[in-house]
């Protein structure tokens, strides 16, 4: 009987609920369940296997380019970082607000990680992340129109609760990327929250958008209700190369 349970658990896929029931077949607990506590026990765990699998789905999709998260972010003092305005981006409460946060800074100073890290925790509490190099997204939604997915593509970056745009302004924008990213702006205002990193300061974000209309269009929406987040010091990859390089030299002459 416990056998065709087990199977029925499966093919109905209720994953957690099979787990937990053969768990519980196979090494009982020391304490009897009564019948009310067996039914919280496989509906719990069923609840907490599906949130396991939605998150870890969530995280996928996400496409992050860095594994992080908050207790991986380095304060040290150089970075010149306000860890309680950290902190509070770390509740997404500006998600909820629908707010836009900006992280500039150097090459090399964590401007992705951040954005990462940020997106990861969301993707924590339930909410819908898509990170993207920007150039290249530019580029896949000018290929999308040649099929025809491209309004389909943008009504799926339009349902993200957190799009994060990465290196945005490595590349000048040409005239159909900025009327995709005007088009990617207007349909999140004030609905949905946008990450821009970038090592260029928002002030010349003008002259990489081009064409002062629409550049005044697009940071129009962005820019009033904007988080802003400067990152200074020197680069962290230099420094952990810088690391590496002593500690070789450490193993070297230890030998």
């Amino acid at each position: 009987m416990n056998k065709e349970t087990v199977k029925k658990m499966g093919d109905m896929r209720l994953y957690g609920m099979q787990t937990a029931f053969k768990t519980f077949v196979e090494l009982p607990p020391p304490v009897s369940f009564t019948n009310d506590e067996m039914a919280q026990y496989l509906v719990q765990s069923e609840w907490d296997d599906r949130k396991h699998r939605s998150l870890q789905r969530n995280i996928k999709t996400a496409k992050f380019r860095y594994v992080a998260d908050a207790e991986g972010m380095d304060y040290d003092h150089k970075r010149e970082l306000d860890k309680n305005q950290i902190d509070r981006l770390f509740t997404c409460e500006f998600i909820k607000k629908g707010q836009d946060v900006f992280i500039t800074g150097s090459t090399g100073t964590g401007k992705s990680y951040l954005a990462s890290a940020i997106g990861h925790q969301a993707c924590l509490l339930g909410c819908k992340v898509y990170y993207a190099n920007t150039a290249k997204l530019m580029s896949v939604l000018k290929l999308a129109k040649a099929d025809g997915s491209q309004l389909r593509e943008l009504a799926r970056i339009e349902k993200q609760d957190l799009l994060i745009l990465d290196d945005f302004g490595i590349q000048a924008f040409d005239a159909a990327g900025r009327a995709l990213l005007m088009d990617i702006v207007e349909d999140r205002h004030g609905k949905r929250s946008t990450i821009i990193a970038s090592q260029v300061p928002v002030k010349n974000w003008y002259d990489v958008i081009g064409e002062q209309t629409v550049a005044d269009a697009i940071l129009d929406r962005l820019v009033h209700q904007s988080v802003r987040i400067e990152l200074k010091g020197e680069s962290l990859r230099k420094n952990r190369k810088e690391i590496n390089a002593d500690q070789t030299d450490k193993n070297i002459k230890s030998k």
